[in-house]
Parts: C-alpha cells; structure tokens; sequence
C-alpha cells in the first residue's frame, strides 16, 4: 500500500506527554497516519490552570495542522475535558469539528463512544492522577451515565505523575485485589504508559479493557472506514477489541 494513501489522524497533545505519540503508532500505525500538534508550554501555571488554558487555545492549536488534510483528529488530553463536564466536552467537540471540518473528538468523547458500542455501563477505574483531578474523573464519568465501581489510584512512586508510572507499579496496583462488578477497567490518561501491562492483564481476564489512547486509536479506525478484523489485528488490543461483541 501507498504510504501516504492511508487516511490522516491529527493527535493534540500537551508539550511534555512522551506517550501519545508511540502509543497511536503502535496501535493504528499500520492503518493511519498520526500527525500531531502539541499544545504550548505554559510555564508558571498550576495544573488547574493550566488545563483551563488549553481548552482555551485548544481551538487555535488544531489550526496549527494549517492546511493539511486531515480526516480526522483526536485530543489527546483526557484532564482538560474532564474539567469540561459530559455535556460541555460533547459541545466543545461538535464546535472543533464544524470550525476544523473534519471529526475531532477528545479521549474522554472516544472513551464514551467505546463504552456505549460495548454495552459497558459501568467501570472500575484506574488514575495516575492526583486526589482532586482523580475525583473530577470520576464525577465526569458518573455524570454521563456509567457506574464507578471503584477507583485505583496508581501513583508513581510517593507523587502523582502520569509521565512516569510504570508497568510495575499499574500491575501492583491491580493484581492481588478484588475488583468489584464486572464492568469495564478504564485506564485515564493519554500520558500513562498501559499498553505493557494491559497485555499481561489481557491474559489473565475477559473484562472489557480500555484506555484513553487505545478508545481513541478505536474510534479513529471506525470514524475513517478501517475498523474490522483485518485493521484490528494490527496490534493485540485491538484484535481483543474487535472480538467484543458491539451492542445493538
């Protein structure tokens, strides 16, 4: 196949995250194209703020794709729109795609997109987060309809930093402890590094498993036509991904 026939993704990320990137490219890399553009860096501001300010100049940052085609794009920053509530994250996205012209959807949209064509309506989920922005997922998801049925926090180390927990520390977290329901486990967080040790839980439970850029990465595939089993076989959680049964 002509490399450059393959439809086009544009990925927004914040300036520090180092896990987007690969992450798209390994799951959909295959079938897309992945082209990004990064928010700017904003330094001397608070977590809190800072966000704020990228939901502000979010719309300006998609325009930095200039006049290339794109066919579709995603944010890849699930904590600015959580801040966003379901319904203004789902408005917010309806005015990115009319202005940009093409589809543009944030992780937490495509997360909610996954669960509804999954049937998962509810979820055990597991945050790098700190305290306040974790209770502010959480609030986000229960308020669009789906059932928390527990939260794990997965630290790195003694702070609370997306960037830098590791496989070992989500396996520990997860492993050795009962998780109540049998909803969904939901790993937020474009800048968490999962694919490694969703993986090794692959193998050891039939729960629905998603993430932030693994729901994106999905929609993406299906928004531009190259959802199936052959695309979803690209990369082993999206072949597992494939094998779950949509809901009517």
């Amino acid at each position: 196949m002509d490399l450059f026939s393959l439809p086009r993704l544009g990925v927004v990320v914040p300036p520090e995250n180092p896990t987007a990137e690969p992450e798209f490219h390994r799951l959909a890399g295959g079938a897309l194209n992945v082209y990004t553009s990064r928010f700017p860096v904003l330094p001397g501001l608070g977590l809190r703020d800072m966000l704020e300010r990228y939901n502000a100049v979010l719309a300006d940052t998609l325009a930095g794709f200039g006049g290339m085609r794109l066919d579709a794009a995603v944010v890849a920053c699930s904590a600015s729109h959580y801040l966003l509530a379901p319904a203004g994250d789902r408005a917010f996205c309806e005015r990115l795609s009319e202005r940009a012209g093409f589809p543009v959807r944030s992780s937490t949209q495509a997360v909610l997109a996954a669960c509804e064509a999954f049937g998962a309506d509810g979820l055990t989920l597991v945050s790098p987060y700190e305290p306040w922005l974790t209770d502010t997922s959480r609030d986000f998801w229960r308020r669009a309809g789906l059932r928390v049925d527990e939260v794990v926090l997965v630290p790195a180390g003694d702070r609370f930093d997306p960037y830098a927990v590791t496989r070992a520390e989500i396996l520990d977290r997860l492993y050795g402890r009962p998780l109540p329901g049998d909803g969904a486990l939901l790993f937020t967080g474009t800048g968490m590094a999962t694919l490694a040790a969703l993986e090794t839980l692959a193998r050891d439970t039939d729960r629905l498993l998603l993430t932030s850029n693994l729901a994106s990465a999905w929609w993406a595939l299906r928004e531009v036509g190259a959802w199936g089993p052959g695309t979803a076989a690209a990369h082993p959680l999206l072949a597992r991904l494939a094998q779950v049964p949509e809901a009517a």
